[in-house]
């Protein structure tokens, strides 16, 4: 299926293409808000598959009260997920980091040292609802140790208020930003796709997830891959996309 902009046309496989990793879901079983059995797990990693993905870079909440996920823990649970993978002949390339939130517990983990994404990048995020005071400081620990920072979904929190101003503030910083696909389709609601629209429009964007949970989550992806041509080609016209550096 192809889709138009500007007398030009982008195809879903060409999408899926230049986005062959994804850096953010949570299809480890049992350990967060995603993904709660392993045949959950295999089902959401077959439809990923079947959507085009090759590496899938599981990132599990690790939240102080909520998900309280250790390094280690992870580790192990995706061996496991891993060697199911292998045994049910799926071909796909699967990895673990983690989605860090900013909390009393974050500092902890810089110490351990935490598991990045491709050895370097650290994917953090924040409470939706209000800004860390400390943010600017908390950002600057995960540069002084010379881990890069990726900030999931920016388009998706409410603090954010004066787009330009608060998104150049953090980028500023050596943040890296992280785009929902399922923004783009207005699944998180019109606040999150203006946003979105506004981080592609402005040249902001880095990389971008599926961060699925769960099917209702591939539904939706589909339908955005499918269905959202204009937006997909400014995304690359725009944006220089890193996912395949990955």
């Amino acid at each position: 299926m192809f889709s138009f902009f500007g007398g030009k046309k982008i195809s879903k496989q060409e999408i899926v293409d230049r986005l062959a990793v994804d850096l953010h879901s949570h299809l480890i079983p049992g350990i967060d808000d995603g993904a709660q059995t392993l045949d959950e797990s295999i089902e959401l990693i077959k439809e990923l598959r079947d959507i085009g993905y090759k590496k899938l870079i599981m990132t599990p909440h690790i939240m102080v009260d909520a998900y309280p996920n250790r390094e280690d823990n992870i580790a192990l649970r995706l061996e496991v997920l891993k060697d199911e993978v292998v045994k049910r002949g799926i071909e796909i390339e699967l990895e673990a980091s983690a989605e860090y939130y900013l909390d009393e517990g974050f500092l902890e983990h810089l110490d351990v040292p935490p598991t990045l994404i491709s050895g370097k990048y650290l994917l953090f995020e924040t409470s939706y609802m209000a800004k860390p005071l400390n943010l600017k400081e908390l950002i600057f620990e995960i540069t002084s140790r010379g881990f890069y920072p990726i900030f999931a979904h920016p388009e998706r929190y409410r603090y954010i208020h004066n787009l330009k101003k608060d998104y150049q503030e953090i980028k500023d910083m050596g943040v890296f930003f992280q785009l929902d696909i399922n923004s783009i389709g207005g699944f998180y609601g019109k606040d999150a796709q203006k946003k979105a629209n506004f981080l592609i429009e402005n040249g902001m964007v880095d990389f971008v997830g599926s961060d699925t949970h769960n099917m209702k989550h591939i539904k939706n992806l589909i339908n955005t891959l499918e269905n959202q041509g204009k937006i997909w080609f400014k995304l690359f016209e725009k944006n220089i996309i890193l996912n395949n550096t990955l």
